[in-house]
């Protein structure tokens, strides 16, 4: 072990590993649940020694003129809706799979309060707050760690990543092992 390795990180230090993971991911060469291990790890990361243990399975990135390896068909602008440009979109796409049930449901309990308010003719005890406060203060919470997890960004990208798996069955499918069908 040498003097590096018992150094302090810093937080640039963490960054510049979570990017090299996230590469990673975006690769191929990590699933989400060991890339979400990892990015953990390296953000509670103390000493170089800590985050150099997170790579030592990675090889160096590359860049693609200098790889050994060449990619097929690489298109000259990654297509929208793929993994390498997921749109700014996926933040609300989140919150609104988070807090859209609740919003139902809560209106759908303060608006049976208010018939029956009306239907009694006086205002009734308020009893949606029991609904709509404990549930609202937990995905409060949800709301808050995931956000500073990076949960939207990672349900964006296995969206995408199902996305893609649908679409290469589908054109296994139309082509099947003899290649595409005839054309007539």
């Amino acid at each position: 072990m040498d003097g590096r390795d018992r150094m302090r990180a810093a937080d640039a230090d963490r960054e510049m590993v979570a990017d090299r993971l996230r590469a990673a991911l975006g690769e191929g060469r990590l699933d989400l649940h060991e890339y979400d291990e990892r990015v953990q790890r390296a953000y509670a990361a103390r000493t170089y020694a800590e985050l150099d243990a997170l790579l030592t399975d990675l090889p160096p990135v590359a860049p693609p003129e200098h790889s050994a390896l060449r990619p097929a068909a690489a298109p000259a602008e990654p297509p929208v809706g793929r993994l390498g440009s997921l749109g700014r979109g996926h933040v609300g796409r989140w919150l609104a799979e988070v807090w859209l049930p609740y919003v139902r449901v809560v209106a759908i309990v303060v608006t049976i309060w208010g018939v029956t308010s009306l239907l009694s003719q006086e205002l009734q005890y308020f009893w949606p707050v029991w609904v709509a406060g404990p549930w609202g203060a937990v995905l409060l919470l949800r709301t808050v760690g995931g956000l500073a997890g990076g949960e939207p960004r990672r349900q964006a990208i296995e969206r995408e990543r199902r996305r893609e798996r649908k679409r290469a069955k589908r054109e296994l499918r139309t082509e099947g092992p003899e290649g595409p069908g005839p054309t007539t």
